[in-house]
C-alpha cells in the first residue's frame, strides 16, 4: 500500500513538471503571504476548467511592476483601474501557453468592455516582435499587447511557472490565481469571471 501511494505521488511530480515551464534565472517561488491572508482551497467549478483556481480570502495588493503595450508605452496595472482584469503571464517557449491563448483571445471577444479586460502579458525576453509574430500565427486578434522586455517585471508577481493567471479587481488587487492552463472560455471560468464583475 505504501509503494502504491509513493509510486502515486512521484507519478503526480513528473505530471507537474512535463506541465510547467520555468523561466530560468528567475524566482519564481511560491507567493509568500501571511497566515492570514493564505489563500482557501481551489474553488470547485462546474467541468473542472477552472477547479485549480485558489481564491484569497481577502484581495490582496498586487507588487509594483511595469510593462509595454504595442507602441512600447510604458503601462502599469494602475491604467487599468476600475476594470476587473484577467491578467494572464505567458510566453512564447512555453507549450500550455500557446495551447491556452486562443481560448484568452475568444474570452475577450465574448466578455471584453469597459469592466473587464483580458491583459495576456508576454515575458519573452526576445523582443516584441517575436511574440507579435506567434499572436498572428495562431490569430489572436481580440488580445491587446502587452509585453515585459525584460522577462523580469512579472516574475514580481512570484508566479509558479507559466502560464499563471491572476484574476484582478476594479480595484488593482488579486482576488485569486490559477496556476497551468485552462480553458478560459469555458462557462465555469466565464461563471467565475461574472460573479466578480457584480
Amino acid at each position: 500500500m505504501r509503494r502504491a501511494l509513493w509510486l502515486a505521488a512521484i507519478s503526480a511530480l513528473v505530471g507537474f513538471g512535463a506541465v510547467y515551464f520555468m523561466a530560468q534565472g528567475h524566482d519564481n517561488g511560491a507567493v509568500a503571504v501571511k497566515d492570514d491572508a493564505a489563500p482557501t482551497a481551489p474553488a470547485k467549478q462546474s467541468g473542472n476548467e477552472v477547479a485549480a483556481f485558489v481564491k484569497r480570502p481577502s484581495p490582496q495588493d498586487l507588487p509594483a511592476f511595469t510593462f509595454q503595450d504595442k507602441d512600447g508605452k510604458p503601462r502599469t496595472m494602475a491604467d487599468f483601474k476600475g476594470k476587473t482584469v484577467l491578467l494572464n503571464l505567458w510566453a512564447t517557449w512555453c507549450a500550455p501557453c500557446r495551447h491556452e491563448m486562443p481560448a484568452l483571445d475568444r474570452l475577450q471577444a465574448a466578455m471584453g468592455s469597459d469592466k473587464f479586460e483580458v491583459v495576456a502579458l508576454s515575458l519573452d525576453k526576445d523582443g516584441a516582435e517575436k511574440a507579435k509574430k506567434f499572436l498572428a500565427e495562431i490569430k489572436v486578434s481580440h488580445l491587446s499587447f502587452y509585453i515585459d522586455p525584460t522577462g523580469k517585471e512579472g516574475f514580481n508577481l512570484k508566479p509558479v511557472g507559466l502560464p499563471t493567471t491572476l484574476l484582478i479587481d476594479a480595484d488593482g488587487r488579486e482576488v485569486g490565481r490559477l496556476a497551468g492552463p485552462a480553458e478560459w472560455d469555458s462557462e465555469a471560468a466565464k461563471a467565475l469571471i461574472a460573479a466578480q464583475l457584480k
